[in-house]
Formats: structure tokens, sequence, C-alpha cells
């Protein structure tokens, strides 16, 4: 059953149109992630389904209840939608103890004092925080005052979290602690999260579905994490997924070529069109180099030692590719390259574009 439903939304303003005939349904029950560059549009999204912008055209549904058309003259405000916000600067009230924050949803709608000590208890401790409920948001680390911003947009019951870009500005070290505790709260909750955020990590690590958006707002591919990772739509969704080469493939004969010399592609499974020029896509790691055997014949234009990889930029008849190896496998099966060497590259997995379709990977 679906919690949301976008039909034909558009947003724009001014001259600058975000968004145009988008379409987009969200399960309950599921953390869904809006995953796409800065400025395509994924907040303005966000905001449009809680209500604190309104459309200029379609119609958003809610647990079936219909809470913005334009046409039909319905804007429901952002309190009658039933619905938790967690923003990315935690807006906690600074004058306002742990428990003051996580209280407030609950006084303005007026429960009932015994109530709201235990409700306001309990969700303090579901996110972590018991015994802090007397310090001041001066007083908790910036991992913390995420905690209670998620128990205040908590504690209120809400069927569906929206959640905006919500760990941007914690270190890295937090922001892995905070996604897993948030996957975890939802699924032990058993809420719908709407999850924004352009960090492919985050996205991959706690959606059940994401939607990937484009820098004109249009939704690219909908689907799970490894279908999206995995079979990408396109040229777009491929590339913004992660480092991703792009080698361009010529059709000659039988025969599918290598950049612009005459080495054939040691690929048993070509693409099935009739297109004359291809791309071949893959990740670093879909690449197998080898000092000698069979394969592309390349030269190692740049080796960069990063610790625990050994990252390399490969030249191939005008191609250029990148791969990487962790260092300790490197050092034990010989493949420490100097810059210029030669090598020898065979792959793992590809997936073929259209090389008509590569201009689409600009459009970030």
């Amino acid at each position: 059953m679906d919690i949301i439903r976008i039909e034909g939304v558009a947003k724009a303003y001014g001259r600058l149109q975000v968004h145009r005939d988008l379409t987009l349904s969200i399960r309950k029950g599921e953390c869904f992630t809006l995953l796409g560059p800065s400025g395509c549009g994924k907040t303005v999204l966000l905001r449009l389904i809680a209500g604190f912008e309104s459309l200029d055209a379609g119609r958003i549904y809610i647990d079936d209840t219909l809470v913005s058309d334009p046409r039909a003259g319905i804007n429901l405000s952002p309190d009658s939608r039933n619905l938790g916000v967690v923003f990315q600067d935690y807006a906690v009230w600074p004058h306002m103890t742990v428990f003051g924050n996580v209280a407030y949803p609950l006084k303005l709608a007026g429960v009932t004092p015994s109530e709201l000590n235990s409700r306001v208890g309990e969700t303090i401790a579901l996110v972590g925080l018991g015994g802090l409920e007397k310090r001041l948001p001066s007083e908790l680390s910036g991992g913390q005052q995420q905690r209670v911003a998620l128990a205040r947009a908590l504690v209120a019951k809400p069927s569906l979290m929206l959640l905006d870009e919500p760990l941007t500005n914690l270190d890295a070290n937090l922001r892995e602690e905070m996604r897993f505790e948030i996957k975890e709260l939802q699924r032990k909750l058993g809420i719908t999260v709407l999850y924004v955020t352009p960090d492919q990590e985050i996205a991959l690590a706690i959606s059940d579905r994401m939607a990937v958006m484009d820098g004109q707002g249009r939704i690219r591919q909908t689907g799970g994490p490894w279908d999206i990772f995995e079979r990408p739509a396109d040229p777009f969704v491929f590339n913004f997924m992660g480092i991703a080469n792009f080698v361009p493939v010529r059709r000659q004969g039988g025969d599918f070529l290598v950049g612009g010399g005459g080495q054939r592609l040691p690929w048993n499974h070509p693409p099935g069109g009739d297109a004359p020029d291809w791309v071949a896509g893959f990740r670093p790691s879909d690449v197998v180099l080898a000092r000698g055997g069979e394969g592309l014949r390349g030269v190692v234009r740049r080796a960069s030692f990063l610790g625990a990889m050994m990252d390399y930029l490969i030249d191939i008849d005008g191609a250029s590719l990148r791969t990487s190896l962790e260092t300790h496998a490197a050092l034990a099966d010989r493949l420490m390259f100097a810059e210029g060497e030669s090598c020898v590259v065979g792959f793992r997995n590809l997936i073929w574009f259209d090389a008509r379709r590569l201009g689409e990977v600009a459009k970030r």
C-alpha cells in the first residue's frame, strides 16, 4: 500500500522550473531515498510533501488523503499531515533542555502531563539519550543534537518521517554511525521514512527503495539499491552512483574495437543493438589487471599510492580507465606498477550504453 502518491506535480520559482509533471509513489513502512545532485529539487519535493511549499499543479496524497491540489483549492497545513520532519541544521531550541525540545510538539497538541512525561521518556531512551534529559543543546555533541531532533520528530508518533540531509553537518564517523541508527529506528518502529541526500553511500546503506534524480528535477530511475547500482537505466545513473569508467567501443565487421586502435574487446557478450558506436561502462573494481596474458594492452599513466589502495589511470589506444587494487594484493601479485609501465586489462563485468546517450552524463 502506498503512503505517498505524487501525481503530475509541478513547481517553479519565477522562471526557474524545478519540477514538471513529476509522479512518484512511496510504500507504507519502507525507507525511501531521494538521491540526486545538489540543486536538483529533492528538498523542494520534500517541502511540498510536508506542506511548507504549495504546488503549482498536480496532487499529493498521504495515506489516501488528498493534502495538496491547487485546482481543487486544497493545501492542508503541515501540522494536519501527521508528519515528522528533521532538517539538516537540527533546528533544536537552544534555550530548552533535551526534555523540553522533545516535549514541545506534545505541549502544542495539549497532551496530558502524565502521557507527555511517559512518551518523552520513552522516545529519549529510544534514541539513546537516556540520562541527558536536563542538558541544553550547547552541552551536547552534534550527533546528540541530531538525536534530539529525531526524538522530537518521533514523539508525536507520525505515520511518515521526512529527513532532509540530516547527517550533512556531522563528521564522517558520526555520519556512518547515525545512518545505521536511523535505519534501525525505522525497522523497530515500522514507520515510513523519506530521506533526502546527495550521498550515494548513505542512500545505498539505508534504502529499501530509492529514486535517482537528475539536475533538471527528473526521476531517472526508481528501484532497490542493488538494482540501481548493478542495473542502471542510463549513463547518468551509472555515473552518479559511483566512480564510473566509460570506454568507447566501435563496431568493425563482427568485432568490437576499443578506443582509436585495433584491439578487440575481450568480452563474450557484446551489445545486441545495431548502433555503430558503443560505450562499455564499468566500475574500477570490475577491472582485472595483469602483467601478461590475454586482454587489452595498455600503459599506466598515473600510479597513486593511497595507503590501503593503489589507484591506477590506464591508457588503452587513447581511451582512459581507472582501477584500484588493495595494496597488499598488488604487492603479493606483482601488480605494483610504475607510471609508464605496460599492463594487460580484462573485465569482470561490463554494462553497455549506446554512445549517443553518453551526453546525458554531463547533465548532472
